[in-house]
């Protein structure tokens, strides 16, 4: 094979030859009395001239250059050519060969369906940083040329394969990705270290939650959830996302959550946890804010209330399979200030389920938003089963996959529809106190007449009596009317709480030996398992106190 047919094709060189011609066919036209040319022969300081590029034949160049040359030409890839570097790499090679089998590195890299695809289409192709058989990475480079016939035309069509050694870059890439693995897998240890190890399990609701990092090419993000039982037979739910990636939000994320389980202590209304939330997050990173949902479920009540700082709307499918979507009220980011939060509430009676989720389960980037959470609607519709079950059809369904590109994190809470046996263990009983001091030995007959009918022991019978005659009278003394004592047992606890129309919540105190009064919340926190007291959303406050039931009377 002549090289020089096919280099005669390669560009540019057509010009370079047609120039080089020129120059030799035109004779020195100095006039008479100019100065001879000096000898070839003679000597000279100067250094022996380095011919330019373009007086090298082009095999000359490709010989020259560190980078791996190889041409082939035909249908079935012939070796034509191979430089001095791409025998260096990988040993002599035949010309003349068919090259699938005279190069079998081309084929353990490849290459040559790529050859085929240059031949086919005229056009180069470019594959990057591919690692060869003699360990080092390369990036190739595919050209198509023309072979000349002599004439002026073209004989055939062949590839120039051009392979840059990039083993250096690649090797710190590779040195760059895994820094990046390590401290991806630092996020995420951080970020699972900072989510509930084990879920609280309240009476009335059953939970379960779900967290998926985004995949090996995103950062972690600070997507959390919490569930955090408040005392009385409450519930608070939350779901949170903060802004950003790696370790930094991960940390922000474990901030706010720990913040959040403070405030719910509190038994605040879901809008004011996440006014406090707001200060605290601009507070902790005036940079960094978070999108939060935070609601409280009150088995009374048979509905959420809830709050949003810019969240997605909660979703809660009714017994009936209807979806119901809390869409308003909804404020901006925690973080942003300035702006006064509001309570809205969405129905949730035995037998529903309530879905809590950060935008990675259901924002695509070839989606609107608003199709992912008509998706995740349709979906919850038909989803059946206990909490956990539900999650990971909900996670399914939304085509989360391990190499997912953001973060998921999902909250299932159902409130069972008991029937049969199961229900006598979940009882309410309510009176109105009206009237004066005579309220209180009502108060007293009711309780025990109640307790006596859920067949509590004695002991736990005179307990229960005893609180609530003091938490009755503690209302009848420093609270106002409308007055109602409730008793409600479930599974594992006694609950009584007192409710009236005064918002001044009660402290515990010591009394003086010589007081009077002020003693009856100090006998309450003694004797019952837990107490607390709340401001209700009417205005006015609640009371209450727990007993833990023995274990043969939880089941």
């Amino acid at each position: 094979m002549n090289f020089t047919r096919w280099s005669a094709r390669l560009p540019g060189t057509q010009r370079r030859a047609a120039a080089r011609t020129e120059q030799t066919a035109s004779p020195d036209r100095r006039g008479e009395g100019s100065v001879p040319a000096a000898r070839a022969e003679q000597v000279t300081d100067e250094p022996p001239s380095v011919p330019a590029v373009d007086e090298l034949r082009v095999r000359e160049v490709l010989d020259r250059v560190p980078s791996l040359v190889a041409l082939v030409h035909g249908p079935d890839h012939r070796i034509a050519y191979v430089n001095d570097a791409y025998t260096t790499a990988f040993g002599v090679r035949p010309l003349g060969e068919r090259a699938r089998e005279a190069l079998p590195e081309l084929d353990a890299l490849g290459l040559f369906p790529l050859l085929d695809q240059v031949q086919r289409s005229g056009k180069p192709r470019t594959v990057k940083s591919r690692k060869a058989p003699d360990g080092r990475s390369y990036t190739f480079t595919c050209t198509p040329v023309a072979q000349g016939d002599g004439k002026g035309g073209i004989d055939g069509r062949g590839v120039l394969v051009f392979a840059t050694d990039v083993t250096d870059h690649a090797e710190a890439a590779e040195r760059l990705r895994a820094s990046e693995r390590r401290q991806r897998e630092t996020a995420v240890t951080l970020q699972r270290s900072l989510l509930p190890q084990e879920l609280e399990e309240p009476d009335d609701l059953r939970v379960a939650a779900t967290y998926h990092p985004g995949g090996t090419e995103a950062a972690v993000g600070g997507d959390w959830y919490d569930v955090i039982t408040l005392g009385g037979g409450r519930t608070a739910l939350v779901i949170g996302d903060v802004m950003g990636r790696g370790v930094r939000a991960a940390a922000v994320m474990g901030q706010l959550r720990t913040a959040v389980r403070a405030y719910a202590r509190l038994d605040l209304p879901p809008h004011e946890v996440l006014q406090l939330l707001d200060g605290l997050a601009a507070e902790i990173d005036a940079n960094q804010i978070a999108t939060c949902a935070y609601a409280v479920h009150d088995p009374n009540e048979g509905k959420l209330v809830y709050a949003s700082a810019g969240h997605l709307p909660i979703l809660v499918r009714d017994e009936n399979g209807t979806v119901l979507r809390a869409e308003e009220p909804t404020g901006p980011p925690l973080g942003t200030g300035g702006w006064m939060h509001s309570s809205g509430s969405i129905p949730l009676g035995p037998g529903s389920t309530a879905v809590l989720y950060t935008d990675g389960l259901v924002e695509r980037r070839d989606a609107d938003l608003d199709e992912g959470i008509a998706a995740l609607e349709r979906a919850l519709a038909g989803a059946t089963g206990t909490p956990q079950v539900v999650c990971d059809r909900l996670v399914r369904s939304a085509g989360v996959t391990p190499d997912h590109d953001d973060d998921v994190a999902v909250l299932v809470l159902q409130h069972p529809a008991r029937t049969g046996p199961d229900s006598e263990l979940f009882r309410n009983a309510a009176l109105e106190l009206l009237g004066g001091v005579e309220a209180a030995p009502r108060a007293r007959a009711f309780a025990s007449g109640v307790l006596t009918s859920w067949r509590f022991p004695a002991d736990l019978h005179d307990l229960g009596v005893l609180a609530a005659s003091e938490l009755v009278a503690n209302s009848l003394q420093h609270g106002t009317p409308p007055m109602r004592l409730r008793l409600r047992r479930t599974d594992r606890r006694l609950i009584i709480e007192v409710t009236d129309g005064d918002d001044h919540l009660p402290r515990r105190r010591r009394a003086e030996p010589g007081d009077e009064s002020g003693r009856g919340i100090a006998i309450v926190a003694t004797i019952a398992s837990n107490w607390g007291c709340r401001r209700t959303p009417g205005g006015g406050k609640a009371v209450w106190c727990e007993f833990a039931l023995p274990r043969t009377q939880g089941t």
